[in-house]
């Protein structure tokens, strides 16, 4: 069995994927737009003028496979309960993926040394997703 993170930005689905791969160092795996769906939807489910919005996309961090989409275009995306975690090869690359991650959002734990990490911290990015960003311990390793 696999869970896959799948986030609803509501309309700024390609500002996130774009955001994304140049912080995270990735690339897109794929990306749909809603005119390029085989199948229409039903009438009235998405609004009007959302044929370039994203309707599936996604990239992948480390393993991970990560999607996304701008759903049914509703509003402002709201992410609550939880937060994506990244455990960074070193310091150095745990470091220069919080900053670029951080950029434009809130930092609501600073990178510092914990009992678990010798490097943890945790951010909401600019799009309101968590994140928390890690360096495995010698211990956990």
């Amino acid at each position: 069995m696999n869970v896959q993170p799948y986030l609803f930005f509501n309309g700024r689905a390609e500002e996130a994927l774009n955001f994304y791969t140049k912080a995270l160092g990735t690339k897109p795996d794929m990306l749909m737009r809603n005119r390029e769906a085989p199948e229409q939807p039903p009438p009235g489910m998405l609004p009007p003028g959302s044929e370039d919005k994203v309707m599936h996309a996604s990239f992948r961090v480390g393993d991970t496979e990560v999607m996304l989409s701008d759903g049914r275009c509703s509003g402002t995306p709201k992410f609550d309960g939880f937060a994506l975690s990244i455990t960074a090869a070193d310091e150095a690359d745990a470091r220069r993926k919080f900053d670029a991650m951080s950029a434009g959002g809130e930092v609501t734990m600073p990178l510092g040394k914990t009992f678990w990490s010798p490097c943890f911290g945790m951010l909401t990015d600019r799009f309101g997703v968590g994140w928390m960003i890690s360096v495995a311990s010698e211990s956990n390793a």
